[in-house]
């Protein structure tokens, strides 16, 4: 996935307006960030699993109407997008839960994704389980947790998540080994 670019002048100047409570910007701020939440969401749902019913257009309209219908307080384009990824994070594993809980499942039909995360040799995961493994994480370290969120689901850079996270790039790098490391092992067959 491409890197986001820094914010423009512009995009920092509507988001500032639209925290403030000027909602006739949502408009304007929504139309420039829309595409790349496009970029986002297609990159994601081609990790999914072929036949995949939710597509990209469909997951970034959900993901808009939860953010900006909520008390929201994005600073930025690249805490816009962190939010973006909790959103787009909780439809996924919703549908996952809703398509999963709809019939019996053999092993062939769960909801998986390719992470990244496990080995080549295992490059699948059911998106509900690495959602709990997720939480299970979240409860002993908190910062990894949140940085796989940003990476994975929400497409930002080790750099632009340590932004997020207000840490140094080394110890987002240092996260994610030990995130990667955990979650390997809590998603093993």
């Amino acid at each position: 996935m491409e890197d986001l670019s820094p914010p423009s002048d512009e995009t920092t100047q509507l988001f500032t307006r639209w925290r403030e409570g000027d909602r006739e910007v949502t408009e304007e701020l929504v139309e420039q960030l829309y595409q790349e939440l496009r970029k986002q969401a297609r990159f994601f749902l081609l990790r999914e699993r072929q036949g995949h019913t939710l597509q990209p257009t469909e997951l970034v309209n959900e993901a808009l109407l939860r953010l900006l219908g909520s008390d929201v307080q994005a600073a930025d384009r690249t805490h816009f997008f962190a939010l973006a990824a909790r959103a787009m994070r909780r439809i996924l594993v919703d549908h996952a839960r809703r398509k999963n809980a709809s019939k019996r499942l053999g092993p062939d039909e769960l909801t998986v994704i390719e992470t990244g995360i496990l080995p080549v040799s295992e490059p699948a995961v059911d998106v509900a389980a690495l959602n709990d493994a997720l939480d299970r994480l979240a409860t002993v370290a908190p910062r990894p947790a949140r940085l796989v969120e940003l990476r994975y689901f929400g497409g930002l850079t080790n750099r632009e998540a340590a932004d997020v996270l207000d840490v140094s790039v080394a110890t987002a790098e240092r996260d994610w080994k030990t995130a990667r490391t955990w979650l390997r092992r809590e998603l093993a067959p």
